[in-house]
């Protein structure tokens, strides 16, 4: 397992090299001019300077290769500086946004907190509701809690967020005024009385978001369930007296969770993505947000960062769902 761990580790890297080529070829294709949002009372030669200072002036495979040696070599040297206090970083030029001035990873830093709070909760939220329903579910197949749940996730597969949030916000802000519909991501969590208000603003993006996890992993659930709960060794299992709680709870659900795993290990970079739709309704200052705000600003660099970000996400769940194959069934060997 160590040496398969250690081969696609490697593997990564010029996959992830693709991929960054592939995103930065794109943006590079996009229209518009990223010195558009500059006011008009500066003067063209100190345009210009700005034009020089960002790298718009340069080739393409120039302006490509300073964003690689920005992101792999400057800004993880800017991360042990802050965790060590070196200098190690001091005076080099790190990734930069064209709409804010700014360097794209201090901005990430800031927004990834409301993201992780509203869209990773929604996500932990979602499989601790679905995974128990289609356990159930496929257990009591066609019962009425069977076709209860069917019927729910339907619900949930076939209403888009940007319906659900404005009629959560309908309902529960406007008519019956019980929790506030924008959230407020300045707000600090200091006593009890903070968090209620901390958990009340939190409770409307997160069931948006919830349902859909939940709609979509109970049915994975119920359907591998269902696979498992037919085989031979089920039936073996209860002919040598086991309890149905083991043979249920034990051997069919070890079974039936993997592949259930790579869907929850696939889902996992969409928390850092953010939700897009989600985050503009309800007005979280979040990941997507932020994407939303980039791309409608043609800020290549900070669109080019974050995408290549969900890449890596991407491509590391991906190696732990093939590791998590080999703990939950022992059959399954990489050598």
């Amino acid at each position: 397992m160590l040496t398969f761990t250690i081969r696609r580790l490697i593997l990564s890297i010029p996959t992830l090299l693709f991929i960054s080529l592939v995103i930065f070829l794109l943006l590079q294709l996009a229209p518009g001019d990223p010195m558009a949002q500059v006011p008009l009372t500066v003067p063209p030669e100190v345009k210009e300077k700005m034009r020089e200072a960002l790298g718009l002036g340069q080739p393409i495979h120039v302006q490509y290769w300073k964003w690689i040696v920005q992101f792999f070599w400057i800004e993880p040297q800017v991360l042990i500086d802050h965790w060590f206090g070196t200098s190690f970083a001091e005076g080099k030029q790190r990734v930069i946004s064209w709409q804010t001035r700014s360097p794209v990873m201090d901005i990430v830093v800031q927004r990834i907190p409301q993201t992780l709070w509203v869209v990773g909760l929604s996500y932990v939220v979602g499989i601790l509701i679905a995974l128990p329903i289609g356990i159930y579910s496929a257990y009591k197949q066609y019962s009425v809690f069977d076709q209860t749940g069917t019927f729910i996730t339907m619900i949930g597969f076939s209403i888009p967020p940007f319906f659900t949030g404005p009629l959560l916000i309908v309902i529960f802000s406007v008519q019956l005024g019980w929790f506030p519909s924008i959230y407020d991501t300045t707000h600090v969590v200091t006593d009890w009385a903070s968090f209620k208000v901390q958990f009340m603003q939190m409770i409307m993006p997160v069931m948006v978001l919830a349902l859909q996890t939940t709609a979509q992993l109970s049915r994975y659930m119920r359907s591998s369930m269902l696979d498992n709960l037919g085989q031979d060794y089920v039936r073996t299992a209860r002919a040598k007296g086991l309890r149905e709680g083991v043979v249920v709870m034990v051997h069919v659900l070890r079974n039936s969770m993997i592949p259930v795993i790579t869907v929850i290990a696939l889902g996992v970079p969409s928390i850092f993505g953010g939700a897009i739709i989600t985050e503009n309704v309800f007005k979280v200052n979040g990941i997507g947000q932020l994407l939303l705000t980039a791309l409608f600003a043609n800020d290549i660099p900070m669109v080019m960062t974050l995408t290549f970000i969900f890449a890596i996400l991407i491509v590391l769940f991906n190696l732990i769902a093939d590791v998590l194959y080999g703990v939950l069934d022992p059959r399954i060997r990489y050598d």
